[in-house]
């Protein structure tokens, strides 16, 4: 199944940069890529250990109605690199329209390269169901409880204080 996405470029960004692509027919995220300004096109930007900073992807999007693009880190990054997104998880909302941005941290040991036009991250669009939130007095009873923080999987012999 597929949703329409339409993209529009930033005025700063440059348009021989692709579009986000899937690399595989099975694929669930869109490869993005660095797109930066033409100032900082030569150098890129050089993420130093532990350093965070918002990498341009030059694009604009109009998301389906329902939907949201989930920004994730692309994993051989974060393997070999350490390349994380800050946030874990990046929401891009169906009704926002600025410029996307990946904030990216390094995590490994060195600095990271980020170069213009590299994959820095991958969107994936998910469907959204906003809830109805309504005040209770009760909540239903349920076998786990309150246990939380590490409690499911252990028998309540095992559980430490």
């Amino acid at each position: 199944m597929t949703q329409k996405v339409l993209v529009q470029y930033t005025e700063t960004a440059d348009p021989a940069i692709p579009l986000p692509s899937y690399e595989t027919a099975q694929a669930a995220g869109a490869d993005l890529r660095a797109n930066f300004p033409p100032e900082a096109r030569e150098a890129g930007l050089l993420l130093a250990p532990g350093a965070r900073a918002l990498v341009p992807t030059g694009l604009r999007v109009a998301l389906p109605e329902g939907h949201e693009w989930q920004i994730r880190a692309r994993s051989g990054l974060a393997l070999k690199q350490g390349l994380a997104l800050v946030n874990g998880v990046g929401t891009i909302d169906a009704d926002y329209r600025g410029p996307v941005g990946v904030i990216l941290i390094n995590l490994g040991t060195g600095p990271i390269q980020i170069s213009h036009g590299d994959r820095i991250a991958q969107a994936v669009l998910v469907p959204v169901i906003q809830a109805c939130f309504e005040q209770s007095e009760d909540l239903a009873e349920t076998e786990r409880g309150t246990g939380g923080f590490g409690s499911t999987g252990v028998s309540s012999g095992d559980a430490k204080p």
